[in-house]
């Protein structure tokens, strides 16, 4: 495994860590106040860190290859990542601020726009396959079949992570061990640094999520999925890409008949595991 990734994690913790108490004095703003599972007022937003992290690490990791004399300093891979994180986070944050129509699931957007109504969660969609065309575009060159699947991949984990984020901790517990597969798989690649950097991050925030104090939000939980999905398109053969997205719309698609949340409390191991550190 290259030591990319473990340093991409340490780095996405520490910075993770360190910008959840930066941002301290912005928590508590009513704007990113919002109600949890359980009732509690929360700020949400808390995907801000990883913003944060992804943007200090890579200008540091740019800075320093720039100094050795290795240059281009961004590498493709590592280019779409940062677009995929500042683009499905801004696209969540503004779901998380301005959302609150009581619209769910992509029936109940899709009812609304044709009714004439276009809610925050449709300009998400339709901002998410955009940006996941320019990330994807960034790090393949195949077929425009092979070019769609990679887009729609990268779109559905983005939605796919955002639909695990019902409950304290549940995404970034969800996102670790999709995130170690990955590394052991690719770890040799170039592909999962950006990955390792946002994984490392949430973990930076998992004990404030799970003690809710602060809520991932769409502004994590987004960007959380997406670059995972483009880790597996950069590094990635095209039949596996194929299974992949073919399992995450699967799951997308059976989001909407059942709920994840009740699936997992039936399953005495995975009950088990979601709930460690959470609260009562």
């Amino acid at each position: 495994m290259s030591l990319e990734v473990p340093l991409g994690l340490l780095a996405g913790a520490a910075l993770g860590w360190g910008a959840w108490l930066a941002l301290a004095p912005i928590w508590d703003t009513e704007v990113l106040s919002r109600s949890n599972f359980r009732g509690r007022r929360l700020p949400v937003g808390g995907g801000l860190v990883l913003v944060i992290a992804v943007l200090a690490a890579s200008a540091g990791v740019v800075a320093w290859r720039v100094v050795v004399g290795e240059l281009p300093g961004v590498r493709p891979a590592e280019l779409a990542g940062i677009m995929a994180v500042l683009g499905f986070a801004l696209l969540g944050f503004l779901d998380d601020v301005l959302g609150g129509s009581g619209v769910r699931g992509l029936r109940g957007h899709l009812q609304e726009a044709v009714a004439g109504r276009i809610t925050t969660g449709m300009l998400k969609l339709i901002g998410g396959f955009t940006v996941a065309l320019l990330c994807v575009a960034a790090v393949t060159s195949g077929s425009v079949i092979q070019t769609g699947i990679d887009l729609l991949l990268v779109a559905a984990a983005a939605n796919l992570a955002n639909l695990f984020d019902l409950a304290p901790g549940r995404a970034i517990k969800v996102a670790v061990p999709v995130f170690a597969a990955l590394a052991l798989a690719w770890g040799s690649g170039t592909g999962l640094f950006v990955p390792a950097v946002v994984v490392g991050a949430a973990l930076g925030l998992l004990v404030p999520d799970l003690r809710e104090r602060i809520m991932l939000g769409d502004t994590g939980a987004n960007p959380l999925g997406a670059v995972l999905g483009l880790a597996v398109v950069a590094s990635g053969a095209e039949p596996t890409r194929v299974v992949v997205c073919a399992v995450v719309v699967l799951l997308n698609v059976l989001s909407e008949f059942v709920s994840f949340g009740r699936l997992i409390d039936r399953v005495p191991p995975l009950r088990l595991a979601d709930r460690i550190g959470r609260r009562p």
